[in-house]
């Protein structure tokens, strides 16, 4: 089978809320559905303080995406009424018609192609092939689902790179409580966003994904039933998937109907089995977690995954997250949950995934925060792809005589000049790897275990573009910085001993020369690498392992060995392990 290959270039991005409360109506009253909403990080200085949401952030980056909120219509009913030409477009093919010059305005429109896609789009029909029924499809009408002429005829005509835009997904706004109608709904929207951003050669543009919470189940809905019901594969569609949040796994708490307002007058009982744990995780059923990696790449999906419940504005979520913990959780000791979504849940094995310590909604949450948009932003444009992994270590002081002592392994990675984490761990967030009873570390079956097989413990994507393109740096001086913070802690469960051991806390800075051919790393445990005459120690340089970088962290209380994996990331393409300098 022939698969797609994922591209790192600016494609459409298409956000998508879930519930954020109690019920609907709030979200569906604001104009982006919160994905405008931001937070102000007073303690922090320069473009790290105010942060002003996903929507603006992306129309002010480097990427400079244009908002395309107006461009489609989502309505309650269906939209019959098929639409006259925009004004400018009819009354330049009335000025062919009579033969007449055209004003340079209505001349760029024609050259650009914009009159001859309108013209196309609506007099042809495409097709959609069901099992059961084939049906033709048009794009100004017909549908909930619909473009509005008005509006996107100036979006491409105010729009340099149509690609380069931003869609809000209103689902809400199409009134029915139906996970089907809202993954045709989607799978409609990416059908007519291909269609207007085609460049004039023909070629459509994927779309990549952001979905928040339920959100992310819709998506899952278009690329494990809407798709394949038709014949076709997601991955030609979309490029990538990104969730904040979701319950991919299911909630621990299965009283959600008044919550996620499914019943009274919308009913739709059924639609609450897709929150079910022992629904998503049984192999036969088409809405299981377990089965998206049979329509999707897996490396082209990253889960956010929130682990400050404690922020969270609902807390009777918070309470009974801790009530209804999973059997390894050991009860009510742990929360391990953004509010809402256990921690486990909003992730789906062998995807990607990072931790941010943030609630599930609200204020400074996954749909908020910095965090949220710096990590998002790598995962889309990102050139560099990071991997760090767990060799060996030992615990050298701790262990309780009494009780049940138990020891917690985590790192929190932030790269340099952003003041925000991209990846956290820590006792507050309860996301440490472990427990671990072995003072090495070894046991077979922790309850929170490593992300593979080979130790991962964090998989991450960079972007060193900028530095690259800089002149004022020289080339044997281009480098990136990452911050590593490691933390070991112990924890007597049964309370007889201390309960809250620091073993070890330390702080690293990886150093990645990225223009030198072969690379270099170098490590080391102050910032002075920054000052302007600083120059590398050839004993602070890591030891190349296999297509890897190890080094060691040591203190009182532990000792470990760690390995780093760098590959770079084509503009379209799967990562490569990065031996020689980025061009």
């Amino acid at each position: 089978m022939t698969m797609s290959v994922p591209t790192r270039t600016p494609l459409p991005i298409i956000l998508i809320r879930g519930f954020g409360g109690l019920n609907i109506q709030e979200e569906q009253r604001l104009t982006y559905q919160g994905f405008n909403q931001g937070t102000v990080y007073e303690h922090k200085k320069g473009t790290n303080e105010i942060y002003e949401g996903l929507i603006l952030s992306f129309l002010k980056s480097d990427w400079q995406y244009q908002d395309a909120t107006n461009v489609v219509t989502f309505s309650s009913r269906e939209i019959e009424d098929e639409p006259a030409l925009p004004r400018k477009l009819n009354s330049l093919q009335k000025m062919l018609q009579d033969g007449k010059p055209l004003p340079s305005s209505l001349q760029w429109l024609k050259d650009n192609g914009i009159f001859d896609k309108f013209k196309r789009l609506k007099d042809e029909t495409y097709t959609l092939n069901y099992p059961d029924k084939t049906e033709q499809k048009r794009y100004f009408s017909g549908d909930k689902v619909v473009i509005n002429p008005e509006m996107s005829e100036y979006f491409l005509e105010s729009i340099k790179e149509p690609w380069r835009s931003i869609w809000v997904f209103r689902y809400y706004d199409l009134k029915e409580r139906k996970f089907d109608t809202y993954g045709n709904a989607l799978v409609r929207l990416i059908y007519l966003i291909r269609e207007l951003t085609a460049n004039q050669a023909g070629v459509k543009p994927k779309v990549n994904i952001i979905a928040h919470s339920m959100g992310g189940l819709i998506a899952r809905e278009a690329v494990q039933v809407t798709y394949p019901s038709l014949g076709l594969k997601a991955e030609d569609y979309i490029n990538k998937i990104i969730t904040l949040g979701t319950p991919h796994q299911g909630i621990t708490f299965q009283i959600l109907e008044d919550w996620l307002g499914f019943g009274g007058e919308l009913g739709a009982q059924e639609e609450l089995e897709r929150f079910n744990l022992k629904n998503q995780s049984k192999l036969n059923n088409p809405y299981s977690f377990q089965n998206f990696e049979k329509h999707f790449p897996l490396e082209r999906l990253l889960t956010i995954v929130g682990t400050n419940y404690k922020s969270y504005n609902f807390r009777q979520a918070s309470f009974l997250n801790r009530v209804f913990s999973p059997r390894y959780e050991f009860g009510s000791n742990y929360n391990r949950s953004d509010g809402l979504v256990k921690q486990f849940s909003a992730q789906i094995p062998g995807a990607p995934r990072t931790f941010i310590h943030k609630s599930h909604g609200g204020f400074d949450s996954v749909i908020t925060s910095r965090e949220a948009f710096e990590v998002a932003t790598r995962f889309f444009f990102g050139n560099v792809r990071s991997r760090l992994r767990f060799v060996k270590g030992q615990i050298t002081r701790g262990k309780d005589w009494f009780g049940k002592s138990e020891f917690f392994l985590g790192v929190s990675i932030k790269p340099r000049l952003v003041d925000f984490e991209l990846f956290h761990q820590s006792e507050a967030a309860e996301n440490c790897y472990g427990p671990f009873i072995k003072e090495d570390l070894t046991d077979e079956n922790p309850a929170f275990t490593w992300a593979d097989g080979k130790n991962l413990i964090w998989e991450g994507y960079l972007n060193t573009i900028s530095i690259l393109e800089d002149e004022s740096i020289p080339a044997q001086e281009k480098d990136m910085v990452l911050r590593l913070d490691f933390y070991v802690g112990e924890r007597d469960l049964l309370g007889l001993g201390f309960s809250d051991n620091v073993i070890f806390r330390k702080q690293y800075y990886i150093q990645v020369l990225i223009a030198k051919t072969p690379i270099e790393l170098y490590l080391h445990t102050d910032e002075k690498f920054a000052q302007p005459d600083f120059t590398v120690n050839p004993a602070d340089k890591m030891k190349e392992v296999d297509g890897a970088w190890e080094f060691q962290v040591q203190d009182t209380g532990f000792e470990g060995t760690f390995q780093i994996e760098i590959d770079c990331i084509p503009e379209d393409g799967h990562p490569e392990p990065l031996l020689s300098g980025i061009g």
